[in-house]
């Protein structure tokens, strides 16, 4: 499932700016948790991941909360966007296909 999640700004001429330079949102995709990360001691079991804080995007799901940033990491196999309310994973892309969370 793909949901586009367009940027919100406070500041009109930053918002024309990004727009202009074409990366002015996200394409995020939901993404399946299992082929994300690894679950080593089973399905059921608590699993500690490192997030690198929140970004600007929204659920796009729950709506209820930001997106926290996961990088890969020893069980995690890609970066994503994770929503600790619903425990939804999410790719993301600009609108023109490039990934957004690779550098």
């Amino acid at each position: 499932m793909n949901f586009h999640h367009p940027e919100k700004h406070t500041d009109h001429a930053s918002a024309s700016r990004r727009q202009h330079e074409g990366i002015g949102c996200l394409v995020l995709s939901e993404l399946n948790p299992l082929v994300v990360v690894d679950h080593l001691e089973g399905e059921h079991s608590t699993l500690t991941l490192l997030t690198f804080g929140n970004v600007r995007e929204l659920c796009p799901k729950c709506q209820q909360c930001s997106l926290k940033l996961v990088l890969r990491q020893t069980s995690v196999r890609m970066a994503h966007l994770f929503c600790a309310e619903c425990e939804s994973c999410f790719d993301a892309r600009y609108p023109d296909g490039a990934p957004a969370l690779t550098i």
